[in-house]
């Protein structure tokens, strides 16, 4: 009886450990991410988007798949000259990681609530969108 409670009690240990890992894990891809972003380093953003990924931009009603998504960060990258991008992970529930982002533009800023859904180390899903037109109290 104790030995079958040991073995119980080590593997809801190891799966708790699994748990919290790959909980850091996807901490650490959502940090590259806003990281290639600010510099709008394509091929960082390439490598962490997984193939099939698709990015939803609500406020514009786009959605966008991975070349879609990496042939619009021309663009982006004369915006974002000169900005911060701060976050902060609010949760992460059912494989979805909510994440509060303030994008701190030279003349503006704006806070963003995005997702995250990553599968084997890859960036599978991401939805944006905004909560407010300024970040105060970020």
């Amino acid at each position: 009886m104790v030995r079958n409670c040991r073995s119980v009690a080590f593997a809801l240990a190891t799966l708790l450990f699994c748990a919290i890992s790959a909980r850091a894990d996807d901490s650490a891809i959502i940090g590259r991410w806003y990281s290639a972003l600010l510099v709008a380093d394509r091929t960082e953003l390439s490598d962490l988007l997984a193939d099939e990924a698709r990015i939803k931009l609500d406020d514009l009603g786009v959605v966008q798949n991975k070349q879609e998504f990496i042939a619009s960060i021309d663009d982006w990258q004369g915006a974002v000259a000169g900005a911060a991008i701060r976050h902060r992970i609010e949760k992460t529930e059912g494989g979805v990681t909510t994440v509060i982002a303030c994008y701190d533009f030279p003349n503006n800023d704006m806070l963003m609530q995005e997702t995250f859904a990553v599968t084997d180390n890859r960036i599978t899903a991401s939805s944006q969108a905004a909560i407010a037109e300024t970040c105060d109290g970020f």
